[in-house]
């Protein structure tokens, strides 16, 4: 089996890592540089960042992040938001992304994920799904930061990200979402039963068994959290030193 995957997530507003609480009171966290670089050497498997301003005027600052990261941190990147076209892909992996997180703009424009595959790989298109539960075992996608509803179904549009070939699915459940409650477990298992494509869970995590349930209760091949991470009340090394005691396969430092 391979090692399950640790995935801190920084939020970055005008280049500095910020985090609020549903969306206000929104307060700065550090560089995002000196925080990925912290993560790396606490074992994070990978490092993603988000551009909750998500504007064109913020791009050029989110470049100059790329690039400080991926000169100073040894594991892949992956950056989000604002991303409208596949020349956006372009100039975040030519500034030393890894992997890049597309939401909006794919429900808009769902040739944006095949023609990212097609120019760069899939390995590097991550298409980022926010679902909240409308009925038994159904979920709809959210766009513009969770605040209006699509109407698509998320477990189809999993499924047909996948056919347009996303390498990879970052499922963020909004009922879990900073709730500390754990995982959604029911809604992982609703996308990661119908796709063979890697999936992040995120959204909800508080606890370090919440870690291992999800690993142990659904087929996610990552866990991304950030609260928790920044705020100390977690390390990356004691998520995993708790998933190996617990015989679920991690990459140890």
């Amino acid at each position: 089996m391979l090692a399950k995957r640790i995935i801190p997530c920084l939020d970055v507003r005008d280049g500095k890592v910020v985090k609020g609480i549903n969306f206000i009171g929104i307060k700065e966290v550090g560089d995002p540089v000196e925080c990925a670089i912290a993560y790396d050497k606490q074992g994070a498997d990978e490092i993603v960042f988000l551009d909750i301003t998500a504007t064109h005027e913020g791009r050029g600052t989110m470049l100059d992040v790329v690039r400080r990261t991926a000169k100073n941190v040894f594991v892949p990147l992956t950056v989000g938001g604002g991303i409208r076209s596949a020349e956006d892909f372009r100039e975040l992996l030519r500034a030393g992304a890894d992997k890049v997180s597309v939401n909006s703009a794919a429900i808009k424009n769902p040739a944006i994920i095949s023609e990212a595959a097609a120019k760069f790989g899939n390995q590097c298109v991550v298409v980022a799904i926010d679902g909240k539960k409308t009925g038994e075992n159904q979920y709809n996608v959210f766009v513009n930061g969770g605040r209006i509803d699509t109407g698509v179904d998320a477990i189809q549009w999993a499924i047909e990200a996948e056919r347009l070939g996303a390498g990879e699915i970052l499922l963020t459940s909004m009922d879990a979402d900073g709730t500390k409650q754990g995982f959604d477990i029911d809604m992982l298992n609703a996308i990661c039963n119908v796709v063979n494509i890697p999936v992040i869970a995120s959204g909800g995590c508080g606890t370090l068994p919440h870690f291992t349930e999800v690993f142990t209760k659904t087929s996610a091949d990552a866990a991304l959290a950030a609260s928790i991470f920044h705020y100390g009340e977690l390390t990356v090394r004691q998520v995993k030193t708790e998933m190996r005691d617990n015989g679920i396969p991690v990459r140890m430092v």
